[in-house]
Parts: C-alpha cells; structure tokens; sequence
C-alpha cells in the first residue's frame, strides 16, 4: 500500500488508517516505523481488543464517545465492530443513547465531522460543498436540528443524529462510508439553555426564519445536486413548520426524503402488517388512533391510507377514515378551526374528545400509536381500555429516547394481560408476563431507511414514490417468522440487518424496474449486482 498521505499523517486519516494492522512492509513504505507498537494485529485482533476496551466503560455515553473517537481514527475498524455486534451497538451509535450525545455534543466536542453550513454561509455554499473530495457522493443527512428526537430544538447539536444514520448507511447497507456525508444547518436556536451556554458551538441567537431561511435551504438543495446529480438527500429531525413544505417542494424533483415522515411511516406499517398478521385480519379492518399528529403520525396514517388505498382498490381519502389524530387540543375532528393543512386530511366527522381515554371509549379503535413524546402516556387505564375492547389490541410506543416512551414493554403486557401486540421506538428487554415469555422489538427506522437508500442508489432513481415505501414495508414484514410473532416479536432480529437490509433493498429495486422509477438496464442477476456492491470492513 503506497499513498501520497505518510507517516502520522496516514495515521491521522480515518479513511486510510489501519493503526496496528499496518504489516511491516507496509510501515516501511509509508514512513510508519517506529510510530506504531512492534506488533502486527490482525483486524478481528484489533476488534477483539476494543470489544473489550467498550465493556469496560459502564455508562451508554462513555461506550459512544469511545466508538466517536474511533470513528474518527480508523473507520475500517469502526464498521468492523459496528458490523459484527450491530444488536449490541446500535442503541450506542442511534438511539437512545444518541440524544443524550447530541445534549452533550458541544461541551464533549473533539473533532469535526461533516458538514457546518450557517445562515452566514450564504452565497458560498458551493464553496463549502466543494471542500469535500469525494466526487461520487451517496447519501447526504441533512437537519437544522430544530426537532431532534423527542428532544425538541438541539441546534448545531443536532449533528449526532445525521452522524448516527450515516453510520447504519454504511453497517446495515453496506454504502461505503466516504460516499456519505452528515451536514447540520445552522440557523441559531431557540433553547434557551444553549443561548446562554458558553460552550455551545453553533450561532448563538434565535433561528432565523421566513425568506432568509428558504433561501439557505435551496441554495443548499441545488448546490448539492449540482455537485453530486445522483446523490439521496434524507431529511432528518426538521421541526413540523419545515418538515412537510420542504418535502413538498423537493420531493417531485429530487431525489430525497424525509425520514421522520417516511422512513418512521415505513417502519411502523411494516409493524401492523405483522400484528394484523397475528390477530387474522385485514389492514382495513383497524381503526389507528394516535397520540400526537406531527410529522410521524401524519406520516404514517398516510402510508397506512396509501396502502389500504393500494390493496382495496379504494381511494386515499376514503382510506384515511381508518386513522383519527388526537393533539394538545384533543381529537382532531372536521368542527375544528385552523388546523395545518396535513392534520386538516384526518379531521373526521366525530364528538369532540378531551383526554385520549375518552377519545378511545369513543372511537374504539383497535390500535394505538404513540408518537408524541408524552412519557408514560398509555398508562394502566388506556391500556386496559383498549384490552377491554380487543382482544388482541395493537400498542405501538413509537417515541424515544427511552425517556419519552408512550409505555414500556412491562407496562404493555402486564395491563393487557399479556394480550398486547407491541412495538416501540426505542429497544426493551424480554418481559415475563403470565408465564409467558415476550421478546418486543423495536420499530426502528434502522430497517428501512439504509435498505431504501442502497436500493435508491443502486438503481439510480430520481425521485422516491410512495410505491417504494410500500414495498419495503411489506418486504420486512414478510421477514419475520411465525415464531417470532409467537414470542411477540413484529419485527425480525436486528442481529440479521445487514440480511434483511440487502434483502429488502433487492425488492425495493425490483420495484423500481417494474415501475420505470429506475434508470438503466436491470442486471440479469439483480439480487447478485446489489449483494456484490456492499461495503464490507476489511483492510
């Protein structure tokens, strides 16, 4: 291995480090000897020593701040233990333990990744875009870091998230990572706390809105097409003001989507096509209440309509009757005044509500979907309610952190009785509930938004459909086993994603041929041409 970048500096390079890996010849010829340990390790050596090194660390931040440190000095090595012990780690690099790093990124800050574009960048940002030589880009993460998780208004903190998700891109998808870029907008913040901050690194003053706004956000959506034509640009962590227009505005044109919207939707249909699998029903037979109606539940509800629209030979708004939204202000009913356009579609003839138990002994639904960040909110009376109603009632808690779950696993099975076809936004461990043994799964986006971006990519669509939401949810579904729906389980393993995520990226393309979403010629051998093209960790 010879390359213009030596001795420490080629130590210095994530993307090139090998650290105590490099064989002898190979420290001879890039000015390494000397710098490294006498030692030549192979690259499970090396994962085998930092296993062992994160274990010791006690606290979930502790462990993502060694995996960040690694990151950013030997990504090979990164993905190595990433790849190998997904179901360990994900919940260090994403969720939960992501929001509290993106609450701490300022003041634990070591190095930059990604992209920083402010409100001052204005006009120059092609010059920004330019700094970064990688000339084949994938996939770009974008937040302004207005709604992170359920942790509201984050700023430039937000950065973790795009971080996080990139790093699935690469460990579930296998999209090589120097083909993936995290950028954070930078407009300043409303949270009080880090205006006062002194270490807080972003624009220390409140967001700028309106003109100036929009007109950061397009001069970044075009500047990067211009820069990387065939690049997926995934909307992440968007407040509910923004989310929905620039969707809107781009989503015609450009390849891109908004994963909070999307991505969340995707998950969660895959989650009911598996519960109604269990309970012998159709998706048309459920009446979907949900707590909250922003950017998830609208979401969702409206790939639910979609799909029911799609199966039944009905139209969407008919469709859209099986889903009713309950906000800050109660149920969101057809007598309500002012209501956003994207809750103004699921406002439906009915008595207004003021609890959401009193919406539930009212509407009698047969699932709930908790997607508000209220914690604790389905508490023992809504779920006994709702188990009083069905005898199989659905009881998705999809918010997180683990912080702001709707319920827990225990909570879910113990007041259903063990009945409860369950699924949350952040992981649980098996419960023990009337002799039984449940094993809840967490609806993490993680399934669907690295499998959509490879398929995305692979085929080189232009635009992403709604068709290819569908497909990937129903391909996931088709992926869990009698016997994991037996044992409570909506969704498959997580120790089998880079599987499942290939998986469902080879139906999801195969979508895209059938639909002339696609460009180019289809492989003769699709399943072989995506397998062949992942990124695997290796030296």
């Amino acid at each position: 291995m010879t390359c213009n970048c030596r001795g420490s500096n080629l130590l210095r390079d994530p993307l090139k480090n090998h650290g105590t890996a490099f064989t002898q010849q190979q420290r001879c010829e890039n000015g390494l000897r000397g710098l490294l340990p006498a030692r030549v390790e192979t690259l499970q050596e090396q994962a085998d020593r930092m296993m062992t090194l994160l274990r010791s660390f006690p606290l979930p931040i502790q462990r993502y701040i060694v995996l960040d440190s690694l990151h950013n000095t030997n990504e090979t090595l990164f993905f190595k233990l990433v790849c190998d012990h997904v179901e360990e780690l994900m919940p260090i690099i994403y969720t939960p333990t992501v929001g509290e790093a993106c609450q701490k990124f300022s003041h634990d800050f070591i190095q930059a990744r990604g992209l920083f574009i402010s409100i001052n960048d204005k006009g120059k940002v092609a010059e920004i875009l330019n700094n970064i030589p990688e000339d084949d880009m994938a996939v770009i993460v974008v937040t302004d870091g207005q709604r992170i998780l359920g942790l509201g208004d984050q700023g430039v903190n937000g950065m973790g998230i795009p971080i996080g998700k990139l790093a699935l891109y690469t460990a579930c998808a296998g999209i090589p990572p120097e083909k993936t870029l995290p950028v954070v907008i930078d407009v300043g913040t409303n949270n009080p706390d880090y205006l006062l901050d002194p270490l807080y690194l972003g624009l220390r003053h409140e967001r700028v809105t309106g003109l100036a706004y929009d007109e950061l956000i397009d001069e970044f959506m075009l500047c990067a097409r211009r820069r990387w034509p065939n690049v997926l640009i995934q909307f992440e962590d968007f407040g509910n003001s923004n989310a929905f227009r620039l969707l809107d505005r781009w989503k015609n044109d450009t390849l891109c989507f908004n994963d909070d919207i999307q991505g969340t939707a995707c998950v969660a249909l895959s989650g009911f096509y598996s519960a109604v699998r269990v309970k012998g029903e159709k998706l048309s037979d459920q009446r979907v209440l949900f707590l909250g109606a922003g950017e998830a539940a609208t979401g969702i509800a409206n790939l639910i309509a979609d799909a029911i629209a799609d199966e039944e030979g009905i139209s969407v708004e008919e469709a859209r009757r099986c889903c009713y939204l309950f906000d800050s202000k109660g149920l969101v009913t057809a007598a309500r005044d002012n209501l956003t356009p994207h809750k103004r579609e699921f406002a439906h003839e009915a008595e207004p509500a003021e609890t959401f138990l009193q919406a539930i002994q009212q509407l009698r639904p047969t699932a709930i979907v908790g997607v508000a960040a209220q914690h604790n909110a389905f508490d023992s009376m809504v779920i006994a309610e709702m188990s009083a109603i069905n005898e199989r009632p659905i009881i998705f808690a999809l918010s997180n952190p683990t912080s702001k779950a709707e319920c827990t696993a225990q909570m879910a099975y113990q007041f259903s009785e063990g009945r409860a076809l369950f699924a949350s936004g952040s992981p649980f461990d098996p419960v023990v509930c009337h002799g039984q043994t449940f094993v809840p799964r967490q609806g993490n986006n993680s399934y669907v938004f690295p499998a959509l971006g490879l398929a995305a990519t692979f085929v080189k669509a232009k635009t992403m459909p709604t068709g290819m939401f569908l497909a990937a949810a129903r391909r996931l579904a088709e992926l869990v086993s009698d016997e994991e729906l037996a044992q409570g389980s909506l969704y498959p393993s997580l120790s089998d994603i880079r599987a499942i995520s290939t998986d469902i990226a080879i139906a999801v393309a195969r979508w895209c041929y059938d639909n002339k979403v696609a460009t180019g010629t289809e492989p003769q051998d699709l399943a072989k041409a995506i397998t062949s093209s992942l990124y695997t960790p290796s030296y």
